[in-house]
């Protein structure tokens, strides 16, 4: 198994390597306000101009969830492939 590393650069670098380029937004943050845009598009009583925005709205915070998920299966699968690399040297 990979080794945690827990200095203070490695921790800082990682926390900035998680963000997604141009999200401000972080993944919990985007998704609770997606589930917020859903809710009201379900609940109707809008026009159809702040429906479309509603949509949109909804269609972008899907993008940084999308990013942020696919951030970590990245992050994920180099860890798993140091860790093959490490086992494998290590025979």
């Amino acid at each position: 198994m990979a080794k945690a590393k827990t200095d203070d650069t490695m921790v800082d670098g990682a926390a900035d390597a998680a963000q997604p380029e141009g999200s401000a937004l972080g993944y919990e943050q985007a998704r609770d306000e997606l589930i917020e845009v859903v809710r009201s598009l379900e609940a109707g009583g809008t026009t159809l101009e702040e429906s479309l925005a509603l949509w949109e709205r909804g269609e972008e915070l899907a993008k940084v969830c999308r990013r942020w998920l696919d951030g970590a299966r990245a992050r994920l699968d180099a860890a798993l492939a140091e860790e093959d690399a490490e086992e494998s040297a290590a025979e």
